[in-house]
């Protein structure tokens, strides 16, 4: 998926505001693509091929990784500008999560499915590199990012949506995967110190996102589920959920080897409930999703990779709860789910590279709402 870096600026119906080519959003593919490579590492039942090819997957993603932050860098130097025309830009300033997201994603998969080929060393360092990276990119978004938007007046519960996740999802990432770094630290101090960073890190996503899950289910109610451009940006309160549980297991399992008390039940207390509640929400957004479908038809834009990475924590949080109940019937709904996963990637992806090849997703536009360069605009009033 090669990505043409824009060689010039546009105004976009603003002063002064330069309108954004290949902005942080583009790391959405790097996240939909690495999720496929864990998602498949996790699953109960897995073959060897379908390791094998999540290996393949997972170099796909590592390679976008490279080329999106190369791409990225170019087209900043080659406009004059920095990182921060994004922060002003209210259509992407919250898509900077994913900047910390995909390496986050990248490194999980290098553990699990990338020492075949790259071996383990390289692994364990690759991982490691991109877990400081991601983790420290995250709380950066979580602690500055809401405080921004919130001192810009941008953040209006009749404007709630999906996209305001973005930001306060990337620490939940950090502690799904920091417990698979604990094998490689040495016995002892090292591994409690990891796993209260990654309790802390959990605790810091968890309450923004309750609050912001909150906020969107009383607009849903309140309003209606908005523009059909708006609506793959339901799927990403799947994020927090899915990636939670993921992350309850993972922490209270680490816990478990390092004989601190009963982690495997408390995650498993605390991953029941919560997976109820995703599946819920997955039935909600797919049933509006299909209603828009038929009667008006959703455009397509960058927000179509929020059916990957968050349907993709679903994923790994049902294997996670089939491993530790030993249920059948979970496991059968992991594979269920990760089929779902494969065939949105492959939709999400061919319309991708489409859109790059005919240079809709790059073309200079008036934004309309989900426009071609990614978030949907606010609710009217």
């Amino acid at each position: 998926m090669a990505l043409p870096v824009a060689t010039s600026v546009a105004t976009d119906g603003g002063p002064g505001r330069a309108e954004v080519l290949l902005g942080p959003n583009w790391f959405t593919p790097v996240m939909g693509t690495g999720i496929l490579a864990v998602a498949a590492a996790t699953l109960p039942h897995r073959s060897a091929a379908l390791l094998a090819a999540a290996g393949v997957v997972w170099a796909l993603a590592a390679l976008l990784l490279v080329l999106v932050t190369i791409a990225t860098a170019v087209h900043h130097r080659q406009q004059g500008t920095g990182p921060g025309r994004y922060l002003a830009d209210r259509s992407l300033v919250d898509f900077h999560g994913a900047v910390a997201m995909a390496p986050l994603t990248v490194g999980a998969g290098a553990l699990l499915v990338g020492r075949p080929l790259i071996g383990t060393p390289a692994a364990v360092t690759v991982a490691a590199a991109l877990w400081v990276v991601g983790t420290l990119l995250g709380l950066a978004t979580v602690l500055l990012l809401p405080r921004q938007g919130l001192r810009e007046g941008r953040y209006r519960l009749a404007d709630a949506g999906g996209a305001w996740l973005m930001p306060v999802v990337p620490p939940m990432v950090s502690a799904a995967t920091g417990p698979l770094l604990l094998p490689h630290l040495p016995a002892g101090a090292p591994r409690v110190t990891m796993l209260l960073v990654c309790l802390a890190l959990f605790v810091l996503a968890l309450v923004p996102s309750v609050v912001v899950v909150g906020a969107v289910c009383r607009n849903l109610l309140r309003h209606g589920p908005g523009p059909a451009a708006a609506l793959p940006t339901l799927f990403l309160v799947l994020g927090p959920l899915g990636q939670s549980v993921t992350a309850a297991h993972t922490i209270g399992d680490g816990a478990g080897r390092a004989g601190a008390g009963d982690g495997p039940a408390v995650g498993l207390a605390y991953g029941l409930p919560t997976w109820c509640l995703a599946l819920a929400w997955l039935g909600v957004a797919t049933a509006l999703l299909v209603r828009a479908a038929t009667r008006t038809g959703v455009p397509f834009s960058m927000t179509w990779w929020s059916f990957t990475f968050p349907v993709g924590t679903v994923v790994t949080g049902t294997s996670a709860l089939a491993v530790a109940t030993g249920s059948a019937e979970l496991a059968g709904v992991a594979v269920a789910l990760y089929v779902v996963l494969v065939a949105a990637w492959l939709l999400v992806a061919g319309r991708t590279v489409a859109g790059l090849r005919d240079g809709s997703l790059l073309r200079p536009a008036g934004r309309p709402v989900g426009g071609p360069t990614g978030a949907p605009a606010p609710r009217s009033r």
